[in-house]
This record gives C-alpha cells, sequence and structure tokens, in this order.
C-alpha cells in the first residue's frame, strides 16, 4: 500500500512540483491549499504523513500543526514544515509546535522525499519499506537486494542502478542516450556502447541458467523491461 502524503500549500507551481516528485516517488498525494481545508481533509482521511507549508491563508501553519497536535486522530502523524523562515527561532518554533522536521524554501524535491523516508523510517518504520517488483523480481531499495524467485542476486552498482531505473517505468523503451542521462548523469562523459556491456552483466546477473530474458532489445531504439518477447 502506498504511504499517504497531504500537502498543505497554497503555491500552485509548488503543489504541481510536489506532487510529480512524491507520485513519481510511489506515494499517494492529497492536496489543501489553506489551513482550514487541511483540518477538514484529514478528518475525512488521516494521511500518514503531511508537508504543511508555514505561511497559509486563513491559518497558519503553526496554528494547523498545533490543532492537528491536539486531536487523538493525528496527534501522532508525522509533519514536515516547509517555509521560507530559515532563521533558528523560526525553526524552533515549527519544531515546538509539534513538526517533526522543518525543510526551508527553496529546496531540492529530492532531498525532501529523502527527508520523507528518513521521518516515516523513524516513526512509522512499516510505511518505509522501499521496495520494487516485476514478474519474479524483487528490489529492496532499503536493504539494496535483489532476488529473482526467491533467490539472491549479486549486481554491481552500475547493473542496480540500471535495473532500478528499468523497475521503475517497466515496459518503456529507453535509448542508450536516455539511459546514460538517467543512470550515469548528464555531466559524465560516458560512451553509448557502454550500455551495452552493462546491459550483458544485468543480462547474465539476471537470468542465470534457467530465467526468462526480461530486458528486451529494440532495434534502433534501446532496450525496456517487458517480460513479453519481442
Amino acid at each position: 500500500m502506498k504511504p499517504h502524503v497531504l500537502i498543505v500549500e497554497d503555491e500552485t507551481a509548488l503543489v504541481e512540483l510536489l506532487r510529480y516528485n512524491l507520485e513519481q516517488s510511489g506515494f499517494k498525494v492529497a492536496v489543501a491549499y489553506d489551513g482550514e481545508e487541511a483540518l477538514r481533509s484529514v478528518q475525512e482521511d488521516v494521511p500518514d504523513l503531511i508537508l504543511l507549508d508555514w505561511m497559509l491563508p486563513l491559518m497558519s501553519g503553526i496554528e494547523v500543526c498545533r490543532q492537528l497536535r491536539r486531536q487523538t486522530a493525528t496527534a501522532n502523524v508525522p509533519i514536515i514544515m516547509l517555509t521560507a523562515r530559515g532563521e533558528e527561532g523560526d525553526r524552533v518554533r515549527g519544531l515546538d509546535a509539534g513538526a517533526d522536521d522543518y525543510v526551508p524554501k527553496p529546496f531540492s524535491p529530492t532531498e525532501l522525499v529523502a527527508r520523507i523516508r528518513a521521518v516515516l523510517r523513524r516513526i512509522r518504520p512499516a510505511l518505509a519499506d522501499e521496495a520494487l517488483s516485476y514478474a519474479d523480481i524483487v528490489m529492496d531499495l532499503v536493504a539494496h537486494r535483489v532476488t529473482r524467485g526467491g533467490k539472491p542476486l549479486h549486481l554491481g552498482p552500475t547493473e542496480f542502478r540500471l535495473l532500478r531505473h528499468f523497475m521503475e517505468h517497466p515496459g518503456r523503451v529507453f535509448s542508450r542516450e536516455q539511459l546514460l542521462d538517467s543512470v550515469w548523469g548528464k555531466d559524465v562523459y560516458v560512451e553509448a556502447r557502454t550500455v551495452d556491456v552493462h546491459i550483458r552483466r544485468l543480462r547474465i546477473a539476471l537470468n542465470g541458467e534457467s530465467h526468462a530474458d526480461v530486458i528486451r532489445t529494440v532495434r534502433a531504439a534501446g532496450y525496456a523491461l517487458d517480460s513479453t518477447p519481442g
């Protein structure tokens, strides 16, 4: 089951950025654009974590946090405050009001997702299990382990990143250049044919002597994680 995150933020562009990154990271997302709407929302459906902006219409994030902490149903829901206020005194006020973490703007969406996972691991460990699965392949992102048919596989770091990228986008065909950008990084110069070498290593590790090949080669296009022959 996907962890449920409520975003309480009145900046539409930031809401969409947060929603996109959270959904891509495997979270279910709900949105409230002011403090009163947030309080109504949690009464109808208590989230697993709340991203709460400090400066909100109608009611400040600090007051929303205080009210949530007074209610039995939401007293222990993790809250991460988002704010442009970066002074130490403001951070202390946010934490004193009941926030579990404090992220000043501007922030990296990737870092924020990592902070969310860290808070969930600390407060609600059952929700922080990070795993991807495809067919009989399971990737444990926390333990950094991969199994196929219940048996452990031994992957190098690059093969692990390649497989993770494929498992996050099953069925989608990626060119060598796209894989280089996503797995190696846009600022790293690596020849496109290097992808072929690591794909071959990944296939050997995944398939062993008996498993079907789930990496599909698409001539003149690239590669895909696809259990359908073609």
